[in-house]
C-alpha cells in the first residue's frame, strides 16, 4: 500500500510522477466520456487526460503501469492538500483499506456514496465518486443516463464536478466557522465500486475512480427530525452565512446534521452541522433553497461575532483561494461567488437579517408563475447599467472620431485643387458595435420577448420587485459573458443599486411586521 501523505504519518510517498494539468470533467474530450468503459484497459486512457500540475500524470510509464497493475488498495490526493486535517483523513483512510475494509453503500440519497469504516468499525469518512453523482452514468441508484460535464439535476451544476464544490465549501469555511467537515477530491486505486452495464467479463473495478473525501461526523439526528426551536441561534446564523456566500441550492433539513441533543428538547441547546455541498457554486444565478428561511432564528439580528466575521470575509481573496486550490472550478462560478459575498457583506452592514437576505436571493411563486428573485433583478438592472454606460462611451468615442473626420475634411478641401484625385467620399460610420451591445442586451432583458430581465433602456424608475420570467426556457442570469476588463465595472453597477434595494426590502419587512402586530385571534 502507498499513499500521499506527509512524512510525519509515518508513510512512504509514491514516487514522482510527471506533474500535468488536468482540466475540469466537462474539458474532456468527447471520447473521454466513455473512460469508465476503458478504464480497465489503462493504454486507452492517456490520449484523452488533458494533464495536471496538481495530479500525477497517468501516462504509461513504468511506475504509472505498476500503479494500475499492483493488485493494493491505496489513495491519493488530488485537490485538497494544503486544507487542514485532510492529511490525518487520508492517512485513517489509508490505514482501513490496507486492513481490508471495503466500503459500505449508503441507502439514502440519489447518488452513489459510500462509509469508510476503521479496523474497529467506526465509520471514518463518507467517498463520493464523481462518476456516480445523480444522472453520472455509474450511478447505481437508476439515476444515469447522463455523461460527465453535462447539466445535472440542477442546470448550472454539471455532472461529475460536485465533489469539487465538497472542497470549495471546506476551503472557503474559515477557521471552521459553520463547522463543515474536512473534506478533499483523491483518486482511489483498486477498491470495489459500482459500475454500470460493465462488458468486461471480470467483475472487478476499474483500476481507479476520481471521488470527494469527507471526514465522518457523529450525531445524534439530521434536522428533518426535530422542530426548528431547539437549535442554537448561532448554528443556523452560521449555516445561513456560508449558504448565502456559496448560494447553496440544496440546504434541506436532511443535510443538517443534529448534535448536542441527547434526547433533549430544551430549546436553543442542539448544534448543527452543515454537509453535503455539492450544489454550490452554480455556474449562474439560480434559485437557492434554503431550509432555515422561515425559521425563527434566521429573523434574529446578526451577533457582534457574526457581524465582525462578516466584515472581514475578503471576496476577491477568496476568490484567488479556488482559482488556486481549485482551478477546475468554472469562472463564472467564482464570480457568483464574489457577487453573492459582496451581497451578503452589504446587505449586513445595511441592518438585514439573515431572513431578509435569504429572501431577497430567492424566487417566488406567484399565481402558479415564479418570479425573479430581488438579487436577479438587480443583477439585470446592473447589467442595463452597465451597457448603457458602454454604450454612451462607445457612442461619444464615435462622435469624437466624426469631429475628427469632420476636420481632416476640412483641412483636405483646402489642397482639393492641388490633389483632386485624392478626395473621397466620406463613409457613413456604422455602429456595428453598438448594435451588438444592445441587440445582446435584448435578448437578455427584455421580458416581452420570454427573456429573464427588466426593460433595460428603464433605467430611472428602477424597481427591484419580482418579475414574471419563464424560467422553463433555460435563460438565467450569467457572468460568463462579461468580459474581464468589464467585470469590476459591473461589479461597481450592482453596488450602487444596493441601497435602493435595501431600504426597500426595509420597508417592506417593516410593514409586514405592523401588520402581524395588528392582528388579533
Amino acid at each position: 500500500m502507498a499513499v500521499v501523505v506527509d512524512h510525519p504519518h509515518g508513510f512512504r510517498p509514491l514516487a514522482r510522477l510527471p506533474r500535468c494539468r488536468l482540466q475540469s470533467y466537462s474539458h474532456f474530450d468527447p471520447t473521454m466520456l466513455e473512460f469508465t468503459h476503458n478504464i480497465t484497459h489503462p493504454s486507452n486512457l492517456t490520449p484523452n487526460f488533458h494533464r495536471s500540475y496538481s495530479t500525477p500524470c497517468l501516462s504509461l510509464a513504468t511506475k504509472a503501469k505498476e500503479e494500475f497493475e499492483s493488485p493494493n488498495p491505496r489513495i491519493e490526493i488530488i485537490s485538497g492538500r494544503k486544507a487542514p486535517m485532510v492529511h490525518a483523513l487520508v492517512a485513517e483512510v489509508a490505514i482501513a483499506l490496507a486492513s481490508g475494509v471495503k466500503p459500505k453503500p449508503v441507502s439514502s440519497g440519489l447518488g452513489g456514496a459510500y462509509y469508510l469504516q476503521s479496523r474497529k468499525g467506526n465509520t471514518i469518512a463518507v467517498v463520493k465518486p464523481a462518476d456516480e453523482e445523480p444522472l453520472a452514468f455509474n450511478n447505481p441508484k437508476g439515476f444515469a443516463g447522463r455523461m460527465l460535464g453535462q447539466p445535472g439535476m440542477k442546470r448550472s451544476i454539471r455532472v461529475g464536478e460536485t465533489g469539487l464544490r465538497e472542497l470549495a465549501a471546506y476551503l472557503l469555511d474559515h477557521d471552521g466557522f459553520a463547522g463543515v467537515p474536512p473534506s478533499a477530491l483523491v483518486k482511489i486505486c483498486h477498491v470495489t465500486f459500482n459500475i454500470n452495464n460493465s462488458t468486461s467479463t471480470s467483475t472487478s473495478s476499474p483500476p481507479f475512480k476520481i471521488t470527494s473525501i469527507q471526514r465522518y461526523v457523529e450525531h445524534e439526528t439530521d434536522a428533518g427530525d426535530l422542530g426548528p426551536s431547539g437549535f442554537s441561534i448561532s448554528s443556523v446564523h452560521r449555516i445561513g452565512i456560508l449558504d448565502i456566500r456559496l448560494l447553496n441550492l440544496d440546504r434541506h433539513a436532511g443535510n443538517m446534521l443534529v448534535r448536542n441533543f441527547h434526547g433533549s428538547y430544551a430549546a436553543g441547546v442542539a448544534e448543527l452541522i452543515p454537509i453535503d455541498h455539492g450544489f454550490c457554486l452554480p455556474e449562474s444565478l439560480d434559485d437557492p433553497y434554503f431550509e432555515w428561511l422561515h425559521w425563527p432564528q434566521s429573523a434574529m439580528p446578526f451577533s457582534e461575532t457574526e457581524a465582525e466575521y462578516i466584515s472581514n470575509l475578503d471576496p476577491f481573496k477568496d476568490a484567488e483561494l479556488l482559482r488556486t486550490e481549485l482551478p477546475l472550478i468554472r469562472e463564472c462560478s467564482v464570480r457568483v461567488f464574489i457577487l453573492c459575498t459582496i451581497f451578503l457583506k452589504r446587505a449586513t452592514r445595511a441592518g438585514l437579517s439573515l431572513a431578509d437576505i435569504g429572501q431577497m436571493m430567492t424566487r417566488e411563486f406567484i399565481g402558479g408563475e415564479e418570479n425573479w428573485s430581488i438579487l436577479e433583478n438587480i443583477c439585470m438592472n446592473a447589467k442595463a447599467k452597465l451597457e448603457s454606460e458602454l454604450t454612451t462611451n462607445t457612442i461619444n468615442e464615435v462622435k469624437d472620431a466624426e469631429m475628427f473626420a469632420f476636420d481632416e475634411n476640412l483641412n483636405m478641401k483646402d489642397d482639393v485643387s492641388m490633389h483632386p484625385a485624392s478626395v473621397k467620399p466620406q463613409k457613413t460610420m456604422k455602429f456595428s458595435a453598438i448594435d451588438a451591445r444592445l441587440a445582446r442586451l435584448v435578448q437578455e432583458c427584455d421580458i416581452k420577448e420570454g427573456g429573464c430581465g427588466p426593460n433595460p433602456m428603464i433605467l430611472r424608475s428602477v424597481s427591484f420587485a419580482g418579475h414574471n420570467n419563464n424560467h422553463e426556457n433555460g435563460v438565467c442570469v450569467s457572468f460568463e459573458e462579461i468580459k474581464e476588463d468589464e467585470w469590476l465595472l459591473f461589479l461597481e453597477c450592482f453596488e450602487e443599486l444596493l441601497p435602493e434595494a435595501f431600504e426597500e426590502k426595509k420597508s417592506t419587512s417593516l410593514f409586514k411586521q405592523r401588520l402581524g402586530s395588528s392582528c388579533e385571534f
